[in-house]
This record gives structure tokens, C-alpha cells and sequence, in this order.
């Protein structure tokens, strides 16, 4: 099995980071400081990420998602709502809010991951703020605008791929430490018969955010973990990337490089002092590619 090492490329140190999403439109990284709703934007530029930009919410953001045809906005999980930031021309960003599922519940549940499938609908995943058991569920943000609910509980609903014909849909729950793969019907947005594919325990660290390579494997961002394992479509696990923090949440590809998002929310000073570079982000050259993020291509609902 191969081992990788990842090292911090970023100077900024966030509270917790999640949500990459390597933007090839715009040839940069959005990523976010989860709870305090900032959306952090980065140029990779020799192997160094420089922060070029940011802008805030006033609820956490679950993740920054690229819009098809359009450089200048993004779709959010915002909380309970979508929302739509717009860099305006004097540089400063404006956020359209619009009622989402949850509407009414703010201090109960919030968004959380948010992943763009490969017809451009937004899948959104719901948690309970206290991780209730199956207090939170998955929805669908359609191309029309339509909201749908695809699987009905979840505990803490994370990361979601695709394969690259699209016919299947992988997903992670933190809350059950599961990582299942679904049957997908890319044109209706619809899932079929679930298989498990992983299963983790808490102090194994679970899967947090995935991505999935060009070959087809999924790279698991570990919870508690302390690295980013790399999976084949049948859970046999291949490589491991090792990452010197608790608290490894999310994945993305810019090309070869795998950028890795963390944590330092509910470290103690102790613990803290141990892994200074905890809520930076990581990068290394894992040796194959992996596909962009892909764009959200529906209408926001009025």
C-alpha cells in the first residue's frame, strides 16, 4: 500500500475548514470556515495556495459551489437557505438568500456538505447543530428550481461523488462512519439500491468529505483520522495520505494535487499546541488526476 505525506500550503489558519472545491473556470480554490460563514478564495501558484479574496455570510456556509457559464458567482449552503454571492464590479460580494427546506428550523439544523452532480443539480446534506441520530436528511436543489428529498435521514450527511459515467452516486454519513454506494440515474437525479462500501469507527477516524480520482477511486478525508485514505469503487483500500492533525475534513483535485481541508474546532490548547497547523490547508502530489468541480447548471428558487 502507498503512503503519501501532506504539508501545509497555506498560511491562513481557519476554525473549521471544509467545502474545497477547485474551481477550473477560474483556475482557483473556494473553500470555508464552516461556522463562521466565510468563503476563503486561493491561487495555487508553485505549490503555495495565495489567498486572493474572501466574503462572508451571516450563517455558516456548508460549501461554495462554481455556477456554469458565470466567473463572478457562487451557489451556497447558507444554513437553511441556497443562496446565490455575486462579485459585484466595485469588489465587493452581494449574497441573494432564498428560503431552503428547513426554513424555520435555523437553530435546529443547518446545510452542510453540498456537492454539484455531474448534470449540474446541487445535493445537499442536512445535520442536526446537537448530531441528533438521523436529524438531518439529503436533498436535491433541481435544475428547475424544485427541491427533493433523496435520502429521507441522516446523522451528519457529508460527502458526496460520482462516478464518471455518472451511474454511481458515493456518500458519506460522519455521524454512522458509513461511506455507501448508490445506483444513480444521472438525467432524473434519482438514486437506486444502496451498497455499503465502507464502514469506520469513531477513533478510526470517519469519512468526512470525498472526492474521486480519475481511475475511478475515492479519496476519504478521515475525521479524527489523521489522513485522507484512497478506496476502490469496492472499499478495498489502496494508499493512505498521512496528514499531521486530528481533525482532516474535506478533498479536492487540482490536477495531481490533492488539497486537503482541516480542523481545529474542539481541540484543546494541549492538543492545539501539538498540531499548530491544524484549520490549514495540505496539499500533495498523489500521481493522479482527478476531475474539477463540477458546476451547479439549475435556477435558485424564488
Amino acid at each position: 500500500m502507498r503512503t503519501f505525506v501532506a504539508d501545509a500550503v497555506s498560511d491562513v489558519v481557519v476554525e473549521h475548514g471544509e467545502g474545497p472545491r477547485w474551481d477550473a473556470g477560474r483556475d482557483e480554490l473556494a473553500y470555508v470556515d464552516l461556522e463562521k460563514g466565510v468563503v476563503h478564495r486561493a491561487k495555487l501558484r508553485e505549490g503555495f495556495l495565495e489567498e486572493i479574496g474572501t466574503f462572508a455570510a451571516d450563517r455558516p456556509v456548508g460549501a461554495a459551489n462554481p455556477i456554469a457559464g458565470n466567473s463572478s458567482s457562487w451557489i451556497l449552503a447558507a444554513g437553511t437557505s441556497f443562496a446565490r454571492a455575486t462579485l459585484e464590479a466595485d469588489g465587493q460580494v452581494s449574497i441573494r438568500y432564498v428560503a431552503g427546506p428547513d426554513a424555520g428550523r435555523e437553530d435546529q439544523v443547518r446545510m452542510n456538505e453540498a456537492v454539484c452532480d455531474p448534470a449540474g443539480r446541487l445535493v445537499v446534506g442536512t445535520m442536526a447543530y446537537d448530531e441528533s441520530r438521523d436529524a438531518g436528511r439529503v436533498l436535491t436543489l433541481d435544475l428547475d428550481g424544485s427541491v427533493r428529498e433523496i435520502i429521507p435521514t441522516a446523522t451528519i450527511a457529508n460527502g458526496t461523488a460520482w462516478s464518471a459515467d455518472g451511474t454511481t452516486m458515493y456518500w458519506a454519513d460522519s455521524g454512522a462512519g458509513t461511506v455507501t454506494a448508490f445506483s444513480y440515474d444521472t438525467e432524473r437525479g434519482t438514486l437506486g439500491a444502496p451498497r455499503p462500501l465502507v464502514q469506520r469507527r469513531p477513533d478510526e477516524g470517519v469519512a468526512d468529505g470525498i472526492a474521486i480520482d480519475d481511475e475511478g477511486c475515492l479519496w476519504l478525508a478521515l475525521y479524527g483520522g489523521r489522513a485522507v485514505d484512497r478506496v476502490s469503487p469496492d472499499g478495498e483500500h489502496l494508499a493512505s495520505v498521512e496528514v499531521p492533525v486530528d481533525h482532516v475534513t474535506a478533498v479536492a483535485f487540482a490536477g495531481t494535487t490533492l488539497l486537503v481541508t482541516t480542523s481545529r474546532r474542539g481541540l484543546d490548547p494541549s492538543t492545539l499546541a501539538g498540531q499548530p497547523a491544524a484549520g490549514r490547508v495540505f496539499a500533495v502530489d498523489v500521481a493522479v488526476s482527478g476531475p474539477p468541480a463540477a458546476a451547479f447548471r439549475g435556477v435558485l428558487p424564488d
